[in-house]
């Protein structure tokens, strides 16, 4: 009996240290992929059924496991706030804009949020809750000044707070950043902070604070964290429309549908795999889905 009991401890305790790696796929053999179909026009379709979808990895149709319409899962998101010297003229209309956000898409006791902001570093200024007013009073709260750790916050949120609740597909999981783009104290790379999204199965949207109307290199870095995670870039150009932005990405996120599917042949390499969703018999129909996985690697 006590060797059963010294071999139970010393398997909790290897469950305890174990790294990040294994927190990411709890069932390894399987992929979740949250997407968007729209028309030409930008209406969103939400009627399609499991038979009008394929999966290809490479050019190998992947079996879908279960698809679901996303309309009703519950949303765990994370809302990223730009709290440099950078955006200080446009900060009280972003907390405003951001509260009234949370307002219209939080569903209490099925929806969560969590709050981080970002200067020189990251911090956490309110964990996951569904208590909107929590919520507000930590946004209003916030004060600019610093440098930019937009990485690292990509990194955290995902890695620490979206990714609590399992399992994995049985919740949205989405990102909103709030930022001018720029990234000049993080510890994580770019690439870094977008494989922890991938491995997270986070859909990320970003709000640009830019307003020279012209596109700047951090334009682009959150062009390309919307494009490839499946979300989208917006680029207001004056405070205002940014309320219109959100508004906008509150309506996407319940006109999602999510597919599981078992990659074959599954290979345990720890690479990224490229993956495309296409949509039988409608070629007119437009998917907006991230671009591939991370496969884990079993030791």
């Amino acid at each position: 009996m006590k060797n059963v009991v010294a071999i139970l401890a010393l398997v909790l305790t290897l469950t305890a240290q174990s790294n990040d790696q294994s927190r990411f796929s709890a069932d390894v053999t399987r992929v979740n992929l949250l997407f968007t179909v729209s028309d030409r026009k930008g209406r969103f379709v939400n009627d399609l059924l499991k038979d009008d979808f394929e999966i290809l990895e490479g050019k190998k149709s992947q079996s879908i496991v279960e698809f679901t319409s996303e309309t009703n899962l519950p949303l765990r998101l994370a809302i990223l706030i730009d709290t440099s010297n950078s955006i200080r003229e446009r900060f009280k209309f972003q907390q405003e804009a951001a509260t009234d956000f949370i307002n219209a898409v939080v569903r209490p006791r099925q929806d969560k949020v969590t709050i981080v902001s970002f200067d020189m570093s990251a911090e956490l200024v309110a964990d996951m809750t569904d208590d909107t007013e929590k919520l507000a009073n930590a946004i209003r709260e916030l004060r600019p000044g610093g440098g930019t750790a937009l990485y690292d916050a990509i990194y955290f949120a995902c890695r620490d707070k979206l990714m609590q609740d399992q399992p994995m597909n049985k919740f949205r999981r989405a990102m909103v950043i709030l930022s001018d783009g720029d990234d000049n104290q993080s510890r994580w790379t770019r690439e870094q902070a977008l494989e922890m999204a991938h491995k997270a199965d986070v859909v990320i949207y970003s709000i640009s604070t830019n307003r020279t109307g012209i596109e700047t290199d951090g334009d682009k870095i959150l062009k390309y964290y919307a494009q490839e995670t499946g979300g989208l870039a917006f680029f207001p150009f004056k405070a205002q429309d940014m309320a219109q932005d959100f508004s906008n990405i509150a309506s996407e996120l319940r006109h999602q549908y999510s597919i599981l599917f078992r990659p074959e042949p599954f290979v345990a390499d720890g690479l990224y795999h490229s993956v495309k969703v296409v949509v039988r018999n409608h070629k007119d129909l437009v998917v907006r889905a991230r671009h591939g996985y991370y496969a884990p690697t079993v030791n």
